[in-house]
Formats: structure tokens, sequence, C-alpha cells
């Protein structure tokens, strides 16, 4: 949360220099503070609905211990669901009329999943450019997470993804590009990020698109972190900072069962940066057994999943709770109090955090 400047005191313009978001007394007091609500949009397939509802309210209540928030969860009705994954939904979710009639003060936008290389000919493409360029319009600011960073980019600022010669899969190492923006503010310079995708869009397309990128992966340039030209109405995730440590290795049992099922034409690759040298040993007697009991028909060996999710490490968490909070806390400060209208008055809406 913000500092007050109520006084001259120096240190509150050198803090304000090196991107610490120090609050102007006059802002202060007119500011209103309330209990805010986030949506959740949640395009995951029925597999994965309930774990990336888990993983995405854990970000946000471990992200800021002050403020309250209710959390809206919502989906499109285009996507197909399974009876149990319906029942889910109409018991728990609201309908996006409701939101949209309420009111949000941020949103966020999960991935989903995509069955063949365009965007514009899956089933959620018409609903969901409906719902982000409303909320581009009525809500503080959107977080993309992964594929819905694609989506908006091809349907907003015409940059198309491009498919990748192999899955980018894995855990990997970023920097921060621009350490004055308030994302990045107070977080590690460096610090891990998982990714899992077949798809990308590259750092010259967010620049010719006029984004702010904030940060990229060491090894290759992939932006992870980027955000709108103004610099909050949209925050784009590239990778998947709200995974659990066990997320990938859930990812990668699916894989091998795929494989088993004939479904892959080999054994997948292990999730890069992700194992072990335990849990690498452990992977690759199973490996062993496995081929062996595929060829011979005999029973084949269990997934070793218990005995290797104990062992795991998660280089991630702490820097993905920072940079949400950090957004969470500048949308809690630009927000009006009407949730229906999405900046306070006086917010120069070009620029609504005073950015160079």
């Amino acid at each position: 949360m913000p500092i007050v400047a109520h006084n001259k005191l120096p240190v509150y313009e050198k803090l304000k220099n090196e991107g610490v978001n120090i609050l102007d007394p006059s802002r202060a007091m007119s500011q209103h503070i309330r209990d805010l609500h986030i949506g959740l949009l949640n395009m995951m397939p029925d597999a994965a609905l309930k774990a990336t509802e888990l993983q995405f309210f854990r970000l946000v209540g471990d992200s800021n211990p002050i403020a309250q928030f209710y959390m809206h969860p919502f989906t499109l009705d285009d996507l197909p669901r399974g009876e149990a994954a319906r029942a889910h939904i109409d018991q728990y979710y609201e309908s996006f009329d409701r939101v949209r009639e309420q009111g949000l003060d941020a949103l966020i936008i999960t991935g989903a999943n995509v069955i063949g290389p365009e965007l514009s000919n899956q089933p959620f493409w018409q609903p969901l450019i409906e719902v982000a360029d409303w909320a581009y319009e009525n809500v503080t600011s959107t977080l993309c997470s992964c594929l819905a960073t694609h989506a908006v980019m091809e349907f907003r600022y015409g940059q198309k993804r491009h498919p990748q010669k192999h899955k980018k899969w894995g855990v990997f190492e970023h920097q921060v590009t621009s350490e004055i923006h308030p994302l990045t503010v107070d977080i590690n310079t460096r610090f891990a990020v998982p990714h899992s995708r077949w798809n990308a869009v590259y750092p010259e397309q967010f620049d010719q698109a006029g984004l702010r990128v904030l940060v990229t992966e060491i090894d290759d340039g992939c932006v992870h972190l980027a955000t709108s030209e103004d610099g909050i109405r949209t925050v784009f995730f590239q990778g998947h900072p709200e995974y659990d440590t066990i997320s990938l290795l859930k990812e990668f049992k699916r894989e091998v069962n795929l494989f088993i099922e004939g479904k892959l034409p080999a054994f997948p690759p292990y999730p890069q940066n992700y194992l072990g040298q335990f849990e690498m040993a452990v992977m690759n007697e199973y490996r062993y057994y496995l081929h062996g009991a595929l060829k011979t028909g005999k029973t084949l060996p269990e997934f070793p999943e218990a005995k290797i999710a104990g062992a795991l490490n998660n280089s991630w968490c702490d820097t993905a709770d920072s940079v949400v909070g950090n957004w969470m806390g500048l949308f809690y400060q630009l927000t009006h109090r009407d949730r229906k209208k999405p900046f306070m008055d006086g917010v120069d809406l070009q620029n609504p955090l005073g950015l160079p």
C-alpha cells in the first residue's frame, strides 16, 4: 500500500523517483477505502477448472493482507462442459450479465483449451472479445494469463502469436527490464516463472503495439510481464506465476498418460529446470520400467507422483505474490467508489499512474 507524503521530507521525492508509490495528501484524502471486487473469467477446461480457480483465489488472498476482496468467478456459456463441471458452475459461478450489472474493480482472465492453430476459430473467441472490451472501458485493470494474453494481443493490437518448434515447458529465469513501474518495485530483479505453451508473442510485437514490457526471460528474451500503453488498464502474463508447486508435475503426468494411450508418439520431455537430481532419478527409473512393460504387455508401473511431489522446489511463489500484490495496490488506489466506474474523479485516463 502507498505511503502518504504528508510533509516535505526529501525522502518522499527520492522514493518516488525510484518508482515507489508515494501518495499526495490531497489524493489520499479523496480516496474512499472500501472492499473491492475482482472477477475471474475461468475459461480452463473441466479437468483444470477447479485447480485454476484455487490457484488464482490463493494468489489474490496471499498477495494483500490489508484490503478485503470479493471474488466473482464466471465463465463463457459457449465453452463445452461436462456434467460435473456444469453442475459446479451452475451452483457457484455468476453469469457475465450479473457481473456486468454489478461492476468490478479488476478482472483476471485465465487461459483456455485450444484446438487448432487459429484463436479466431475457437468457441470462446467472440464472447471473450465482448468481456475484454467491456472490461477495458468499465474495469480499472484486467490481468490476462497466457492464452488470454495471446488473444488480446491479436484482437486488440493485431499481433498474432507464433507457433514454436518445441513446447516452452518448465521453470525459467527472468529479469526485470523496467524497475520504475509500480508493478515491479521492490520485487527480485531476477526470478523464476513457470511456462507451458506451444506459442509465443515476441518482444518486438509488444513494442510494435506500443506496450510497456516489464519482465523478460534471460535466455531468449521472451516477454513474461507487460502492460497496456497507459500502464495499468491491461496487464499481460505470458507465463504462469499462479501455478502450484505440483502443477507442472500434474501436467507431465497427463502427457505421460497420453503417451501410454498412444496419443503421443514418444515419451514426453521433462519440464525444464523443474526436477532435481532425486526427482530425475526416480522419473528415469519409472520411464525404464514403463517402456519395458509396454513392450512385454506386463502391468504398467504406477506414476511416481507421491514420491516426487514432496521433493519439488518452488522458486516463483514469493515474486508472484509481490507482483500481484503491487497490481492490487494500484487498482485499489485508482478505482472509483462506485464499482461501475473504472477510475476515481481526476485521474488522467491516458496515464492513470503518472508514468514517464
